[in-house]
């Protein structure tokens, strides 16, 4: 409830009304928050969204929820806005859409906000309880967690790399938008474990090598692999002799990305854990992937 309660606490005044008004078991399973300009605002619960009671959002509400959640700076979240997000307390991601202000190292900002998108993340313990131990019978190999998005990959991935640490495990964790530690003000707020250490906001490829370079790490923790840098970053860590745990979109019967194939190609990955939602909960299932 707190991650829910965090990002309402984003909200300008009037919308944060209408998000609390939510029933209580509504708000235990709200997965994000969504303003649109000219929209009611909408609760996304369990996969679909449901309309809050409250008028049209409007341009001022979108600012205001980027200043509160820039803490009052936006310019200091300038790199953030590039990547087309800021990141809020509580571990709470606030994607951004509108029109992008391109230059010639790409996007370099977004103006005319339309749309923003409050992701509320929660830590579940206990939730890898049942595939614990065929991650760990023969010693803890690499492993790829793979979902749709929202399914809660990331949810596994937080309680995986506590559970490492909690096993004796030192565990990397490059978290580029604060979404696995919450560590933006210093000490992580969500229980990573006793012997994990975290890079937050640099981008995922410079934030494992400096894990490498600096930390003397085990297990290197990585959410949404996506492109080139990530891959080089995971590829350079196994040369290391560096466990890996990351995340990645996809679902079974369906094409892995490009960034995925390549390290599924190089022999990256031991195990893979696919993440569904079977009538609302979810369900994780392992495989053994084949050596390369």
């Amino acid at each position: 409830m707190a991650g829910f309660e965090t990002a309402a606490g984003l909200l300008p005044s009037g919308l944060r009304r209408a998000a609390m008004e939510l029933a209580e078991d509504s708000r235990a399973v709200c997965e994000e928050l969504r303003l649109r300009r000219g929209r009611p605002p909408t609760a996304l619960l369990e996969g679909r969204e449901y309309v809050l009671r409250a008028g049209p959002v409007t341009e001022g509400d979108l600012r205001a929820v980027l200043e509160t959640a820039s803490r009052g700076s936006l310019h200091a979240a300038e790199e953030q806005l590039r990547r087309g997000f800021l990141a809020g307390p509580g571990g709470v991601r606030v994607g951004v859409c509108g029109t992008a202000v391109a230059g010639q190292a790409g996007m370099e900002g977004v103006r005319e906000v339309s749309s923003v998108c409050l992701r509320i993340p929660r830590a579940v313990p206990g939730c890898a309880d049942g595939i614990w131990d065929g991650l760990t019978a023969r010693g803890f190999a690499s492993t790829l967690i793979a979902s749709p998005p929202g399914a809660g990959k990331t949810t596994l991935l937080r309680e995986l790399v506590r559970k490492l640490s909690c096993s004796g495990w030192r565990v990397g964790v490059a978290d580029e938008r604060g979404e696995i530690a919450d560590a933006w003000s210093g000490e992580p707020a969500f229980d990573v474990g006793p012997a994990t250490d975290v890079m937050t906001g640099a981008p995922k490829g410079q934030g494992t090598a400096a894990l490498l370079r600096a930390m003397d790490i085990q297990v290197i923790a990585m959410d949404e692999i996506a492109g080139e840098e990530d891959v080089r970053a995971l590829l350079e860590a196994v040369g290391c002799g560096v466990k890996l745990l990351a995340t990645v979109h996809g679902e079974r019967g369906g094409p892995d990305s490009p960034a995925c194939r390549a390290l599924l190609r190089a022999g990256a990955f031991r195990r893979r854990v696919w993440v569904e939602r079977v009538r609302g909960a979810r369900r994780y299932t392992l495989e053994e992937l084949p050596c390369a």
